[in-house]
């Protein structure tokens, strides 16, 4: 692949991480599909780059679990649904005048939760059970 075309897709990728990163704390901004987009110009710009986001401690799950799975953990979805509702139910309310704007955002939000919820739910990680060693 040509050196142009690998560089325009890893400054593609790293701003889909960022928007991705800054999408965990605004929820008006999604974060999976940034990762997404993220990883899919990392495979192809940079596998070095694309191996360190899949093996990311905070941001290799999302990806994962949402390729794989198609499913993401109950707290992320209860997180979500909580700041995504309490950040538009506030602007509807104290931010936008115009009723069209509200309704607006509220319809957004509907979307929004009608999709998070339609998306599986990860069961908790259940610990290996692992014996003690008894051989004294």
């Amino acid at each position: 692949m040509r050196t142009f075309t690998r560089i325009l897709l890893i400054i593609a990728g790293t701003v889909s991480l960022g928007l991705g990163i800054v999408g965990i704390a605004i929820p008006l901004l999604p974060t999976t599909p940034f990762l997404l987009l993220a990883a899919a110009c990392y495979v192809r710009g940079s596998t070095r780059l694309y191996d360190w986001l899949l093996n990311s401690k905070y941001l290799g799950d999302y990806i994962r679990n949402y390729r794989e799975k198609r499913a993401i953990p109950l707290r992320t979805k209860v997180g979500a649904l909580l700041l995504l509702w309490a950040s538009i139910g506030y602007s509807a309310l104290f931010a936008v005048s115009m009723a069209w704007v509200r309704m607006l955002l509220l319809l957004i939000a509907v979307g929004v939760t009608i999709h998070i919820c339609k998306l599986k739910t990860l069961a908790a990680e259940a610990k290996a059970y692992e014996p003690a060693d008894d051989n004294v």
